[in-house]
C-alpha cells in the first residue's frame, strides 16, 4: 500500500485515507505512517463545540456523535469534505462498497480495487468469500465479492499477490506456495 500511494503521489495524484475509524485516532498517525497530512483524512467523528474556559478557548468534545464513516458515510463524506468524486477508490471490507461503488460512478476511467484479506498464516483472513465467518475487524462478504467481479472491480488477494505483508516479513517470490 505504501508504495502505490507514492506511485500516485508521484504521479500528480492527491491522496486521502477514508475511514470508519475515528478522524482524531487517524490524523495524529497517518502522516508518520502513511505520508497523508491529517488534512486529507476523513473519518468518523464526534460533535465538538467551542468555549471559553479561564479566559483561553477550548473545544469540548460532546457525548454525541457527529458523522459516522462508513458505508453511505464514505461517499458523503468525501463528497462533503473533498468536494470531487475520486478517479480510484481502494478499499477491503463491505464498509467500503458504496465508495468504490461512488467512484465507480463517476466519467472517465475509474480504478476501484478491494484487497481481500485471505492469508491467515501472515495476517489475518475473514469473512464469507474466504468461506470464512465476519470477524470484529473486518467483513468481506461474498455478496461484495459478486459486486465487485460483476462490476469489474479489481480484488486482490493478500495470500496470491502480495510477495510481503509487512515490512518486517521477508519478501516469497510467489507467497501461496512456499
Amino acid at each position: 500500500m505504501l508504495e502505490l500511494l507514492a506511485y500516485l503521489r508521484s504521479n500528480g495524484f492527491k491522496t486521502y485515507i477514508v475511514s470508519g475509524g475515528g478522524i482524531e485516532f487517524m490524523r495524529p498517525i497517518t502522516e508518520a505512517v502513511y505520508g497523508i497530512p491529517p488534512e486529507q483524512v476523513i473519518g468518523s467523528s464526534i460533535k465538538t463545540k467551542y468555549e471559553m474556559k479561564e479566559g483561553k478557548p477550548v473545544l469540548t468534545r460532546l457525548p454525541e456523535i457527529n458523522f459516522i464513516d462508513d458505508k453511505t458515510g464514505k461517499a458523503i463524506g468525501i463528497n462533503t469534505f473533498i468536494g470531487r468524486r475520486p478517479v480510484a477508490a481502494f478499499g477491503n471490507s463491505d464498509g467500503d462498497r458504496e465508495m468504490l461503488e461512488w467512484t465507480g460512478a463517476g466519467k472517465g476511467a475509474r480504478l476501484m480495487m478491494l484487497v481481500l484479506h485471505d492469508d491467515a498464516e501472515r495476517e489475518y483472513a475473514y469473512g464469507p468469500a474466504n468461506g470464512l465467518p465476519d470477524t470484529k475487524f473486518g467483513t468481506f462478504s461474498a455478496s461484495l465479492m459478486a459486486e465487485a467481479k460483476q462490476k469489474g472491480w479489481v480484488v486482490i488477494s493478500m495470500k496470491n499477490d502480495w510477495q510481503r505483508v509487512f515490512s518486517f516479513q521477508p519478501e516469497t517470490k510467489n507467497p501461496a506456495k512456499k
